[in-house]
């Protein structure tokens, strides 16, 4: 909401705060310090002579006496009042009380109310304008744009036409040709029915965030062009019990009001997880809202040409109900885009960017793997946030490798300084990481090493899988876990001690290590699952594990995890041993360049220094020879001199 808006909807309060301060003021300016008397007080002042003035005004409708008046003591602005019922006798002690005091004056008005108009207006009136105040508060707010009074109302947002396309879907070659389908039934629905078909009713997308889902799902209301309703899953919650399931039924109404049309929820898991997983098992307001979604996509047709695109990153969470035929009868995983996939999309997002001619969107996209297509997208852009800081025409290597660092890692953490033993530790872990990387061929390809800090970590070794597979080998594991492992095992050989810099390492050693045991079958314990992804869906499926193993198992899985580890450790230590020459000299170039890259690195492995170090050498020896060569001794030239001399002179 913009500040304009805001304003628009405080200024109905705004008034009514003003106007309430404002009575008071009026109130207190009005109140000449009245005191009010009791009975007792007034009939003493009466006979003690002590009262000046006194109004008397009957009040028919509550037959009252309302007296008004002052006391020989009292100030200008100071008076009393007093309400007493009808009594001929109170008015008889006023009457003698007058005949007593000369200086006593009595006053009778007549009652301003008694007329029945009058009351009439003085009983409705205060009605009349509070009830016209709250009316213009909530004409206001209604007529501001907000829709706090618009609970049960749809929060889809409809596009008429989408202006995504397939072209602007890289990559998902597969992924595109299953939706194809329901573009030809949105353009062409006869095409289908002649045959008998049935057009899923709806699809869901499923992958990791950031693949593209929610652009496939757009990209087909544009192929199609069609209106798009897009709304979240979070948007049917609300605090109050039915609404969700009210905005489910008139998001339906206007979508077969639009038909055809395509409706896209994105993260349906929070309103389509499992039933009966709340605490207590409630019927609480989401399985509401969730069984209105079932009854409604039940309630029309498989070819009315209203089709439902549903996206999660969970699926594991939803309910059964609604994955079955009939209702989201196709599944479509979005996976992340392997290389070809990732050059594609790059293309995409280099098309307004400045980038240098050294640079290739290929060698780019071999160096990213796991990225997703919002990551790769956030790497252009952060190097193009860099050349602008820089004052740079375009975008360099330079530019891209800092974006991928702060992208994985985040910023750099130049104001960190490590003592000279830090700086040292750090610089040997690292090499020790790319040694093994190095001397295996199952273990990940050092692409870069550095030694400056970035988010939590004290320098980083980025590594990447030589080949690009969806399935790995034993041995490719092992090796792996012993690449992991570089670290602790080259501090120890080099240092005698040990830091906690390799904890991250253990972690990732330590699960790749427990899939091998419970889950891939690759360990004395047999081809077995041992342990699989389940438990309380509440709490997320991730979080707990359900075994369905005995104590003595367990133990036995733990064994296992514990020689896989110890066997790999000292495999590495026995490659680090081997080769230390090797780890030192990648180490004392880390710390004096603090960062190198794999063409660096094989430079350096081959030639025993870096490239520059070579330029420097011939630099130096090209002085050395001109200090070295004889000089030639010169005849002056005695006219010269002598002008020179002169020209001194003068």
């Amino acid at each position: 909401m913009n500040k304009k808006n805001i304003r628009k909807s405080l200024a109905p309060y705004t008034f009514l705060l003003v106007f309430i301060i404002g009575c008071l003021i009026v109130f207190k300016l009005f109140d000449n310090s009245v005191k009010e008397l009791t009975y007792d007080e007034f009939i003493q002042d009466l006979n003690g002579g002590k009262i000046t003035e006194l109004t008397i005004t009957p009040k028919v409708r509550t037959e009252t006496y309302e007296l008004v008046g002052k006391l020989e003591s009292y100030k200008d602005n100071e008076s009393f009042i007093l309400y007493l019922p009808y009594s001929d006798e109170f008015i008889s002690k006023i009457t003698e009380a007058k005949e007593k005091t000369s200086d006593f004056q009595l006053t009778v008005k007549n009652d301003p109310e008694a007329s029945s108009w009058l009351a009439v207006v003085i009983d409705v009136v205060p009605l009349l304008i509070l009830g016209g105040i709250t009316i213009w508060i909530f004409t206001r707010q209604l007529g501001s744009g907000s829709k706090s009074m618009d609970f049960g109302k749809s929060r889809a947002k409809l596009v008429e036409e989408s202006r995504a396309t397939f072209k602007d879907v890289a990559g998902l070659t597969e992924e595109k040709e299953e939706v194809q389908e329901l573009i030809d039934f949105l353009k062409n629905p006869k095409k289908f029915t002649s045959m008998g078909a049935r057009i899923p009713k709806g699809v869901m997308l499923v992958g990791p965030p950031g693949t593209g889902k929610t652009l496939l799902a757009r990209a087909v209301a544009g192929e199609a062009k069609v209106p798009f309703y897009y709304i979240s899953g979070s948007d049917f919650v609300e605090l109050f019990v039915g609404i969700g399931a009210s905005r489910v039924r008139d998001m339906f109404k206007q979508a077969k009001m639009n038909a055809p049309c395509l409706i896209f929820i994105d993260e349906i898991d929070a309103v389509g997880r499992q039933r009966g997983t709340g605490l207590g098992g409630g019927h609480d307001e989401r399985e509401q809202t969730l069984n209105q979604l079932l009854t409604e996509m039940d309630g029309f047709g498989a070819n009315e040409g209203i089709i439902i695109i549903a996206a999660t990153n969970r699926p594991d969470v939803l309910d059964p109900a609604l994955l079955r035929p009939g209702r989201f009868d196709r599944q479509i995983t979005v996976n992340l885009p392997d290389k070809n996939s990732r050059m594609e999309i790059l293309k995409v997002h280099a098309k307004n960017k400045t980038l240098d001619k050294n640079i290739t969107l290929e060698y780019l996209a071999k160096r990213t793997p796991g990225f997703s297509g919002a990551d790769l997208e956030n790497l252009l852009n952060e190097a193009a946030l860099l050349a602008v800081r820089r004052n740079k025409n375009e975008i360099t290597m330079a530019e891209i490798d800092e974006a991928t660092d702060r992208v994985l890692m985040g910023p750099a953490k130049v104001t960190k300084k490590y003592t000279d033993k830090e700086k040292k530790l750090v610089a040997f872990h690292e090499a020790g990481h790319a040694v093994m990387g190095l001397k295996l061929d199952g273990a990940n390809e050092v692409q870069k090493i550095t030694i400056i800090p970035r988010g939590n970590a004290g320098g980083y070794t980025m590594m990447t899988p030589k080949e690009e597979a969806f399935n790995y080998t034993k041995n490719e594991l092992l090796e792996s876990i012993c690449g992991l492992l570089g670290g602790r095992v080259a501090e120890e050989i080099t240092f005698g001690e040990v830091t906690t810099g390799a904890h991250d390492d253990f972690k990732k050693a330590t699960k790749i290590a427990r899939s091998m045991v419970t889950e891939y079958g690759m360990s004395n314990l047999g081809p077995m699952m041992l342990e699989e992804p389940d438990g309380n869906t509440f709490l997320g499926r991730d979080y707990t594990k359900n075994r369905n193993i005995s104590d003595t198992v367990a133990h036995e899985i733990d064994e296992e995890m514990r020689s896989i580890i110890n066997n790999c450790y000292e495999k590495t230590k026995k490659i680090i041993t081997e080769n230390k020459d090797l780890l030192a000299l990648i180490a004392n170039t880390l710390l004096e360049e603090e960062t190198i890259t794999k063409e660096e690195i094989d430079y350096l492995v081959k030639n025993g220094h870096l490239k520059k170090d070579e330029v420097k050498d011939e630099t130096k020896e090209q002085d050395q020879k001109q200090e070295d060569a004889p000089k030639k001794e010169k005849k002056p030239n005695k006219k010269k001199t002598d002008n020179k001399q002169n020209k001194n002179e003068i």
